[in-house]
């Protein structure tokens, strides 16, 4: 997850950075609004950390301009207290409000909080749950690392239940254009997909192979 950290004050904005970063998150720093709107632009973000009382323009403007291009979760962390402060945040579109000083711990609860409301829910498939926003497949609620390839196949398999993909759909939707690819390295990584999430890889009862056809997801 990448998190913008606008905070003009270096002390805060690197403790913020240096936290946040141990706990698994890529953070970018602005110092000011412009360099803000830059990162903003610049930068495939999925939270904004936003200081309002920084160099012009300030954390109301960017947090309008913000919420007006994006729907990504802003947490506000302010030495504002006031109630009206707190308000008139909320109603331009932030997620959450922080009052400094602050823990860091209550940061990354709030910032955790504000990502699950607006992360898409996870596709579940019987007993498999797919989280296309963090990359993760659980299979009867246990993790089941998968290689980029292995997840891409699982997850177009998934995105529609029962319906039989050829080796060339797979390929032109799993593989990029150009690559040479072929149907058997669609077969190869049946294989190795069905070695992560079949109780018995030999006998399939999720990545079902129709013959002649190709291959459906499954659940019986």
């Amino acid at each position: 997850m990448k998190v913008l950290i606008v905070e003009d004050d270096p002390e805060a904005r690197l403790i913020l950075t240096k936290y946040l970063t141990s706990r698994g998150y890529e953070a970018v720093e602005a110092e000011d609004g412009p360099r803000a709107l830059e990162a903003f632009h610049r930068e495939e973000l999925d939270a904004l950390l936003l200081d309002l009382m920084i160099p012009p323009p300030d954390g109301w403007e960017v947090l309008q301009y913000v919420r007006g291009q994006s729907s990504i979760p802003i947490v506000v962390i302010t030495a504002r207290d006031a109630t009206d402060d707190v308000v008139k945040a909320l109603q331009m579109g932030a997620d959450d409000y922080i009052v400094k000083p602050f823990k860091l711990r209550e940061v990354e609860a709030r910032l955790e909080a504000a990502l699950r409301r607006h992360r898409p829910p996870a596709l579940k498939v019987g007993p498999l749950e797919i989280d296309d926003q963090r990359k993760e497949v659980r299979l009867h609620g246990k993790r089941v690392e998968l290689s980029p390839k292995e997840y891409e196949l699982l997850k177009l398999l998934a995105s529609e239940p029962g319906r039989v993909f050829s080796d060339r759909e797979i390929l032109e939707r799993v593989w990029p254009e150009g690559s040479l690819a072929s149907s058997t390295d669609v077969k190869r990584y049946i294989h190795l997909l069905r070695r992560k999430v079949e109780e018995d890889p030999k006998h399939p009862k999720l990545i079902l192979t129709v013959k002649g056809f190709g291959y459906a997801l499954g659940v019986r």
